[in-house]
């Protein structure tokens, strides 16, 4: 496994607010069992601008903790670790109503890790192989409440809605991709239609996976050129 952040180079597009609903500076909570990947990943952020490292946890339990202590923005969370593991922390966080962004980062991709992650309430979900500036990216765009796969888990998530033969979205679904298409943040979705902002990004990680895309722009780009959503319909 490499180690996050090993790459020298300031990152493209790391300007602090950059894009719209970004926060200026994006507080950054770590959270994984070995130190030299916590290591890597705070020398990364630090070095970048508009990052701040507010804390590092080794467990589920620690990281619950400092999530309510510091209140990140984003929390890079690793899923196997000793005691509380990274899904149950993300339980406990949504539990106690914790505003922070979960963004995943582990060495694992299989279908059992990658399912209870997303039922848990995931922002996004990348691998540490992930280059560094897909990582920023990933977090910036976790900051803002948009979901963020790596390929190989988006490749992943089409191959199980392939093997239950190509799953129409729901009309839920469509809902949601017709709200995006308009410009609606997540949080604005999700108060348009009365779930939680948890809710409205799982839809999203569903409709990634049918539509065989990886981010919400080629998600509405998808759905026009198959006919899901109509241009003009209100």
């Amino acid at each position: 496994m490499s180690e996050p952040g090993s790459e020298p180079g300031s990152e493209p597009g790391s300007e602090p607010g950059s894009e719209p609903g970004t926060p200026d500076l994006i507080r950054v909570l770590v959270v994984d069992d070995h130190p030299v990947v916590r290591d890597g990943l705070r020398g990364m952020f630090s070095g970048a601008a508009g990052f701040e490292v507010v804390g590092e946890a080794a467990d589920g339990a620690e990281a619950v903790t400092l999530a309510r202590a510091l209140a990140p923005d984003v929390v890079l969370m690793d899923l196997r670790m000793p005691g509380l593991d990274g899904v149950g922390a993300i339980g406990r966080m949504a539990e106690l109503g914790l505003p922070a962004r979960v963004l995943v980062l582990t060495t694992y991709d299989t279908d059992s890790d990658l399912v209870r992650a997303i039922e848990a309430g995931v922002t996004g979900y990348l691998l540490k192989d992930a280059p560094r500036d897909e990582l920023v990216r990933a977090v910036r765009a976790a900051a803002r409440g948009e979901a963020a796969l790596s390929p190989s888990v988006a490749t992943r998530l089409v191959g199980q809605v392939r093997t239950q033969g190509r799953e129409p979205l729901s009309q839920r679904e469509l809902e949601v991709l017709r709200l995006v298409s308009r410009g609606a943040s997540n949080r604005e979705a999700a108060g348009r239609l009365f779930v939680s902002e948890a809710t409205v990004k799982t839809h999203l990680l569903h409709i990634y996976a049918k539509l065989g895309v990886n981010d919400r722009a080629a998600a509405v780009a998808a759905a026009f050129e198959r006919g899901l959503l109509i241009p003009g319909e209100p």
